[in-house]
């Protein structure tokens, strides 16, 4: 197995598993709620495949290193879709992470914290 890039990082025989951290809380993610009955299987792998499709139409040579951008692309698709959240939700929360990432000091962990007001 290569070198982990982050610590606990999954990975098999071929390497590690995630790239980031956040590829694999956006997997967990899916799969948790999934296992709670938010969406079907069938249903997630269309907005997946869906996600992947318009990313290859638009120029992405799919190299694998995109995948779990197009896994949180048909996450945020999906939740929309099921009304768990909505676009300014994702596109508020997104901005917040960013501005959370842009002050915090490199090697120290993110943290975004709950809006108060």
């Amino acid at each position: 197995m290569t070198k982990q890039l982050f610590p606990q990082q999954p990975g098999d025989k071929e390497g590690p598993v995630f790239n980031a951290p956040w590829e694999a809380q956006a997997f967990s993610l899916v799969l948790a709620l999934h296992e709670q009955g938010l969406f079907a299987w069938k249903e997630w792998t269309s907005e997946l495949s869906q996600a992947i499709g318009r990313a290859q139409t638009s120029g992405d040579p799919d190299l694998g290193n995109t995948y779990y951008q197009h896994w949180l692309y048909a996450l945020e698709k999906l939740v929309t879709l099921k009304g768990l959240s909505d676009p300014h939700e994702i596109d508020e929360r997104t901005a917040n992470w960013r501005k959370a990432y842009l002050n915090t000091a490199h090697g120290s962990p993110v943290e975004l914290r709950a809006n108060k007001g």
